[in-house]
């Protein structure tokens, strides 16, 4: 039977409980513990997918094609696990799915109410989620902060689940905010207290404290804590902002929270193993060389749109044992034709995206980058503008677009598959999930993979128009990767320049901290040859 442990949030939204329930995971399966996260969302969208980025961040999608919350990103990253659908739980789906049952009969003409019907869904999925991944601990953090009207099913779920479960297999933590006040130079308890008190009113009452801060926790401090919110005091956790969000298992572990679960469940547990993740961690921290890359993108103004991608940029510039300096380049501010910006980066990345707004942007990086020969990493959208910027010069043309941004182009270069042509439902209808991809042996994607075929995530709708292959092809752009059918385009490459690549799916949702994907890796590699050249350009010059 799998026990559960619960993450809860108070004081602040954004207190970091997906990096602390990523970490929690990552510590506990150092101690050989088979573990899986899940996330629950208490806003009514059935998934993300149709989310302004502006409000919800990166959508990640799961191998199973879920579009998700942005924290199962960090609880595969951090766990090195691949999560499903099962793992993000929101109240769109959990009361889609009741007001079904309603429909069908399924309650015999009962009254349908939150208590005890939604609560029931909910712990169904909890434990639904148990059931396929047959982990032994289940670490399920809750969205939102303690207080929020459309969070309080889910608590009360979990409050249930410690009587259904018993109070041995089921564990609460609690993640807070101390604010420091710089005129009296102290961090405040008060907002914890109410916190706490807050969830004591739904019947939750927390083992552990985690409490976050700007500053370091004193004794007195904790003591405190430990007092008003009737905490034993190695259960109050400080959680002091880190170099790095890698280092937040580490300080976790330091401060016991290992033992102290592995205690209270009851867990068989093995020596805690964390020596390679301490010495990445030493790596991440040590000052390196510095390679700068241009995120062209239109969310710049939320880097959480781009978590992912940021992520493993910093991946990849570990394994060449450099550091990665973004520069945020909004794409519509590229649109005027000064490419000043670009002169100063040694690598450029196009991100994916929806919509019109700032894509011509985009199109002018990639032909900076194009005629510049500096290396380029296109991600779904990024292919896409790649394509259309190669094919006006072949086609000596600005009348080549995609039909997403122009449906009479002349020369619609990308374009929708005919199945996708009749869809008029927004949420879930895009490619999604896992497909295979053929690499094409010779090609500079195959050397960067090293394998025939691999396996990668999607999410868009518009591919690639097959009319043009032959053509483009000719004139150098290469398909270097396609669904093994061979009839979608999954990887391009540009022929005659030393690195540009762009695939139409995302291979940042499978990049981790101790196993960078290979295109960014490869990506890196190229940028800091890009910089090593210029600096030599440099000192000859002054020579």
């Amino acid at each position: 039977m799998s026990k559960y442990i619960f993450v809860t949030g108070g004081v602040v939204s954004s207190v970091g409980k997906g990096i602390a329930a990523a970490s929690i995971g990552k510590i506990l399966k150092s101690r050989s513990i088979s573990v899986t996260v899940q996330k629950l969302d208490p806003y009514l969208n059935v998934d993300p997918g149709t989310m302004s980025p502006y409000q919800h961040g990166e959508v990640f999608v799961t191998k199973d094609g879920a579009e998700t919350d942005l924290d199962l990103g960090h609880y595969e990253r951090f766990i090195g696990v691949e999560l499903t659908q099962a793992s993000n739980v929101t109240s769109g789906q959990v009361y889609s799915a009741v007001i079904a049952q309603e429909r069908r009969g399924d309650f015999l003409g009962g009254t349908i109410q939150v208590v005890p019907h939604v609560t029931n869904e909910i712990k169904r999925r909890i434990r639904e989620v148990a059931e396929i991944s047959g982990a032994e601990l289940v670490i399920v953090e809750v969205g939102g902060t303690v207080g929020d009207i459309e969070g309080q099913p889910f608590l009360e779920a979990i409050r249930q689940m410690r009587k259904d479960e018993g109070r041995d297999n089921v564990l609460y933590i609690h993640v807070t905010f101390l604010p420091y006040i710089a005129a009296t130079n102290e961090l405040k308890t008060k907002p914890t207290q109410h916190s706490v008190n807050e969830l004591r009113r739904m019947g939750i009452q927390p083992d552990v404290i985690l409490c976050r801060s700007d500053k370091e926790v004193s004794p007195g401090i904790k003591d405190k804590i430990s007092l008003f919110c009737d905490v034993d005091r190695e259960a109050v956790i400080p959680l002091v902002t880190s170099e790095t969000i890698y280092e937040v298992p580490l300080l976790l572990e330091d401060a016991g929270l290992g033992e102290l679960i592995v205690s209270r469940l009851g867990l068989k547990a093995e020596r805690n193993e964390l020596s390679e993740w301490r010495n990445l961690v030493a790596k991440l921290k040590t000052p390196k060389e510095m390679v700068t890359i241009g995120l062209v993108g239109k969310y710049v103004g939320l880097q959480d749109a781009y978590y992912s991608v940021r992520e493993a940029l910093c991946h990849a510039a570990l394994a060449h044992d450099c550091e990665v300096k973004i520069e945020w380049l909004d794409s519509e501010n590229l649109e005027t034709g000064d490419d000043g910006v670009l002169k100063r980066v040694q690598g450029i990345i196009v991100p994916g995206g929806f919509g019109y707004r700032g894509i011509e942007g985009m199109v002018a990086a990639a032909k900076f980058a194009r005629e510049k020969k500096i290396p380029y990493l296109g991600l779904c959208l990024g292919m896409q503008v790649m394509v259309i910027e190669f094919a006006r010069q072949v086609f000596h043309s600005q009348d080549v677009n995609s039909t997403e941004f122009d449906a009479k182009t002349a020369y619609p270069v990308i374009t929708l598959l005919p199945e996708q042509r009749e869809v008029r439902q927004m949420g879930g209808t895009m490619r999604l999930g896992t497909y295979p991809c053929h690499l094409v042996p010779g090609t500079k994607t195959a050397k960067a993979y090293g394998s025939e075929v691999v396996y990668e995530r999607h999410r868009h709708r518009f591919e690639f128009n097959n009319i043009f292959r032959r053509t483009l092809k000719e004139a150098g752009l290469i398909p270097s990767g396609l669904l093994l059918d061979g009839d979608l385009v999954e990887i391009m490459e540009l022929e005659d320049h030393p690195w540009m690549i762009a695939c139409q799916f995302h291979p940042e949702f499978k990049s981790r901290p101790d196993s960078p994907h290979p295109l960014f890796q490869h990506f890196i590699g190229a940028a800091k040859k890009t910089m090593v050249e210029g600096a030599q350009m440099k000192l000859s010059t002054v020579k």
